[in-house]
């Protein structure tokens, strides 16, 4: 067991913000326990906690746990994991101070923009219109496999719950579970099963760094020239270094279309090469999706698409390969702050005959 004051580690970080579920523990001013499962959202420094609509009708500043805050504001909020096999059994406890964060303060949004992009039935509910629980963590204890996958999850949660994450802990990667993710890519579908993609895995940091370098240089010359301000030139590309440079692994994907069928006619040629490229974005979605189930976030760079060849240079490739994609992974820092929405399904459906 491991006590610490203020801060998670980044085990216990990644275990918590993988959770979809805890239990909130408030106690009256006469120290009267109550105990109710919540969703939350996990950032450095809080926890947050919807209120949301519920069946009854009740106030939201009329709900049991509510009631205790205000009047004692000490609680705790456990996420844990059970299995058969005992030696997978984790949690994650951390206590604090709760508080209620109302509606006309920053700080809601912030925290509704979270909620929304961890869970995406909030999308639907008004939740924007209560207060939010804050937890601000004071103390954290922690016990059990933090690292362990948690149980597979079934395909539709896996789509539903993969993020895109921009900051991580510092918290190294398993080469093994990297290639459990390249894995997953290699059984992408592909044309005539040819497989047109590589992978370039990156850890090193100068590595990185030549990278970004050669990225950035690329970046600023098309920034500049689309007229953007300096200041914000110099913001868009910080952002985008960082993101390379924090991120513990980066996947740059390559076309290859070397072993591609080759036709007389260039109509048909064009489309061997679209199925290629179609290809490679299954074989990122299949790296992405398994990276999720085996406790790893990730994000998407399209950046190598707009400086193939800076790319190409930079890591000394084959100039038969075309860098179309980075994928960074690793453990996220805290929930993503958000969730790009999706269209209704039936906006989606063109036919049904």
């Amino acid at each position: 067991m491991r006590t610490e004051p203020e801060i998670l580690s980044p085990d216990e970080t990644s275990f918590l913000v993988r959770q979809r579920v805890a239990r909130l523990a408030t106690a009256d001013a006469g120290g009267n326990p109550h105990a109710i499962p919540v969703c939350f959202a996990y950032t450095p420094g809080a926890v947050y906690i919807a209120l949301d609509e519920k069946p009854k009708g009740v106030p939201p500043t009329q709900l049991k746990r509510v009631r205790n805050i205000v009047e004692n504001p000490g609680v705790a909020l456990i996420a844990d994991r059970y299995d058969e096999d005992w030696s997978l059994l984790a949690y994650v406890m951390v206590r604090g101070r709760a508080e209620l964060v109302e509606p006309d303060i920053e700080e809601h949004a912030s925290a509704v923009r979270l909620l929304r992009g961890k869970y995406h039935q909030y999308e639907r509910m008004r939740i924007e219109e209560n207060p939010v629980i804050a937890i601000r963590p004071e103390r954290v204890v922690s016990w059990g496999a933090l690292d362990e996958p948690d149980a597979r999850p079934q395909v539709l949660d896996t789509v539903r719950g993969r993020r895109s994450v921009r900051r991580y802990v510092d918290k190294e990667v398993s080469p093994d579970l990297v290639d459990k993710v390249l894995e997953a890519a290699r059984w992408a579908p592909s044309p005539h099963g040819r497989q047109p993609w590589r992978f370039a895995v990156i850890t090193g940091r100068q590595t990185k760094e030549r990278l970004a370098d050669a990225m950035g240089e690329e970046w600023r010359s098309n920034l500049e020239m689309d007229g953007q301000d300096t200041e914000i030139v110099e913001k868009r590309l910080e952002g985008s270094r960082r993101r390379l440079l924090d991120a513990p692994v980066l996947v740059l994907l390559c076309l290859y279309l070397e072993d591609l069928d080759e036709y007389p006619d260039a109509e048909r040629q064009e489309s061997e090469i679209t199925m290629a490229v179609q290809s490679l974005g299954a074989a990122a979605q299949n790296a992405l999706l398994a990276a999720y189930d085996l406790g790893l976030d990730a994000g998407w760079m399209c950046a190598p698409l707009f400086c193939p060849k800076e790319v190409t240079e930079a890591l000394e490739l084959d100039p038969t390969l075309v860098p179309h994609a980075l994928l960074t992974l690793g453990y996220a820092e805290g929930d993503p702050p958000k969730r790009r929405s999706r269209k209704p399904l039936e906006e989606l459906i063109i036919l049904r005959a």
